[in-house]
């Protein structure tokens, strides 16, 4: 699974990646710092089973801290994206290729309206940011648009002298955007097109380019700089989101990880308070700013980018945990290891298709599944839930 983050430039990206995933990047104030898409890993949390069943885990894919298991997830942070990316102004065509791979966006605005459309500095207030959350959905949509429309009437005609299925028609030409037939027939029954596609508008493609993007690259988002925008802005930004947007202090979550790597304050990241270790090792000056920090967490409870992640893991994608293991009874693998692995699936994942996704070997000699926490044996239409423990029985 991959989570692009994304927005215009300088409102903070490389810095929320960056908090995200402790990986070293360039962060300055000033337009397209980033040119090159930066990749790392970040973490999402789940209970760990083991402590429903007593025992101790020996993790291998996921660390587990404390009854936490932290499950990897792969950022992207791509370049910033400014208006009319979709016809290459900007960097705008590597962004949007970039954007290719990923499964959920974060789009991360500048909440403290101190940068323009273009991602310059402005005074704090000046700009206001729900411009920036309506033209970053419109430039995808363009985009999206562009790519169906390339060639179109041709592709249409022949698929149906061929007799395809327009669903299909539209589905391979979107598949190098990770749009599968599930996102595009989705799309169809929201938009209900004309029958004949060659009758299908400008206006009609872009509502069917629209629709696919909300399924196929779902997005929510980060409202950064939060610290620096009042209760009113960031309440106004999150119902200009739809609801799906949470504040957040990428500065903040980045110093209080530096600082609890260096001992000076214990912080679990996603908490909403965190407390100094040792104040005679800090200086006045940043005694003062860690009680800045303070302020800003309590005030928000927590610095989002732990939220973030997870509202587009766990709501945006619609994952759950679950945890293969080869002996049910001693909730071991084939080397002894007790729970070590962590798979996210998204809900309505059978346990033969968490098979597959094991091992193709196991999806292909499936017999049945057993549930440890039941112990019952379940078949190949069995639904996964969140904190299944599952063994895969296979043939030989």
């Amino acid at each position: 699974m991959q989570i692009g983050i994304v927005g215009k430039p300088n409102v903070g990206k490389s810095t929320f990646f960056c908090a995200a995933t402790m990986a070293t990047v360039d962060i300055a104030s000033y337009p397209f710092t980033t040119i090159e898409a930066n990749r790392g890993v970040a973490y999402v949390r789940g209970k760990c089973p083991h402590v429903d069943f007593n025992t101790q885990c020996v993790p291998g894919n996921a660390a587990c801290e404390n009854g936490t298991r932290m499950v990897p997830v792969e950022l992207l942070d791509v370049a910033g994206l400014v208006p009319d990316a979709w016809q290459g102004r900007g960097l705008g065509n590597q962004f949007l290729d970039d954007l290719r791979q990923a499964d959920a966006l974060i789009h991360v605005v500048d909440a403290s309206g101190s940068t323009d459309i273009e991602g310059a500095p402005v005074p704090p207030g000046s700009h206001d940011p729900v411009e920036d959350i309506k033209f970053l959905e419109r430039e995808i949509d363009m985009w999206i648009r562009g790519i169906l429309e390339k060639g179109w009437d041709r592709a249409a005609r022949q698929a149906h002298l061929q007799g395809k299925n327009i669903e299909i028609l539209l589905q391979e030409r979107l598949t190098g955007l990770g749009v599968t037939p599930a996102h595009v027939n989705a799309a169809m029954r929201d938009i209900s097109p004309p029958d004949n596609p060659l009758n299908w508008s400008p206006e009609i493609m872009l509502q069917l380019a629209r629709a696919i993007r909300r399924y196929a690259k779902p997005m929510m988002i980060a409202l950064n700089k939060a610290d620096m925008a009042d209760d009113d802005t960031l309440a106004r930004l999150a119902e200009a989101a739809n609801g799906l947007a949470v504040p957040t202090q990428a500065e903040s979550e980045l110093a209080l990880k530096l600082a609890a790597r260096s001992k000076l304050v214990d912080y679990m990241p996603g908490d909403g308070k965190f407390n100094v270790t040792d104040s005679s090792r800090l200086s006045s000056e940043q005694l003062k700013a860690i009680e800045q920090l303070h302020d800003n967490v309590a005030r928000l409870q927590g610095t989002g980018v732990q939220k973030c992640l997870e509202t587009a893991a766990f709501q945006l994608l619609d994952l759950i945990i679950v945890y293969p293991v080869e002996d049910e009874t001693r909730l071991t693998d084939h080397n002894g290891r007790v729970l070590p692995d962590a798979f996210m699936v998204q809900k309505g994942t059978t346990a033969k298709e968490l098979a597959y996704k094991v091992h193709t070997d196991l999806g292909d000699n499936f017999i049945r599944a057993i549930n440890a926490r039941t112990h019952r044996t379940v078949g190949n239409d069995y639904v996964l839930e969140d904190g299944d423990v599952i063994t895969i029985v296979s043939r030989k």
